[in-house]
């Protein structure tokens, strides 16, 4: 995970323009395909919000199974940036925006599986599950469930997710449209026009909206959604 705020101004320009009629600001970041640097980008972009707001900046990672948005974090990610703190229940009295089958087999409530850590002393709390909590067997799945996104939305100004690539998972997708843009995030040596629109027509085909578009491994960091066309 690599700190590429100095190379996301021009980003951070075109999505602050961003408004929600329900609170916090809420942004995706996802990719067609893995190794694109989506986790850098989504972090690196979760740092700069947390750095110009007066409430807390949620990064929010889907890959459960995962948490390399916390391991960025536990290994040092990015100056002045300390290490993640305690543990804090993320569930903030919803139902999760996640499930655990076969249900049984977990130990304690499902919803309490998802913890909040703030980093160092700064506004900003990334997000991490408790693999460590379920059992062999269990499956976790995220799922739409608008009360968990809007309660968060109450105590954040900004929530930015970093969702796992298509050609590994549909997680982004089933919870689009419960946000207010999404970037999408491609190798600009590698990623095709073709690609580029078929990612841009899975995200608006599951009721999301795409804003933007970060063009990674290069200098040129965010293109507007309209740049397109048509």
């Amino acid at each position: 995970m690599h700190d590429l705020r100095p190379d996301l101004s021009n980003l951070w320009r075109s999505t602050a323009r961003l408004t929600s009629p329900t609170g916090g600001r809420a942004v995706m970041f996802v990719a067609a395909r893995s190794g694109e640097g989506t986790t850098s980008v989504a972090a690196s972009f979760a740092a700069m919000a947390s750095a110009r707001t007066p409430r807390a900046a949620w990064l929010v990672d889907l890959d459960l199974r995962r948490n390399a948005v916390f391991r960025g974090f536990e290994d040092g990610f990015g100056k002045g940036f300390g290490a993640p703190d305690r543990a804090l229940d993320a569930s903030l009295g919803e139902e999760p925006f996640y499930s655990i089958t076969p249900k049984s087999g977990a130990q304690g409530a499902g919803s309490k599986l998802l913890s909040a850590h703030q980093i160092g002393g700064s506004r900003l709390l990334v997000t991490r599950f408790r693999n460590e909590r379920l059992r062999q067997g269990q499956r976790v799945q995220i799922r739409t469930q608008p009360a968990w996104w809007k309660a968060l939305r109450k105590i954040s100004d900004w929530i930015v997710v970093d969702a796992p690539a298509l050609d590994r998972s549909g997680a982004g997708l089933t919870v689009v449209s419960q946000l207010d843009g999404v970037v999408l995030v491609l190798s600009a040596d590698q990623t095709t026009v073709d690609e580029l629109s078929a990612l841009r027509g899975e995200v608006e085909a599951h009721g999301g909206t795409v804003i933007g578009v970060v063009m990674n491994k290069t200098r040129a960091d965010a293109r507007l959604a309209d740049r397109f066309g048509s």
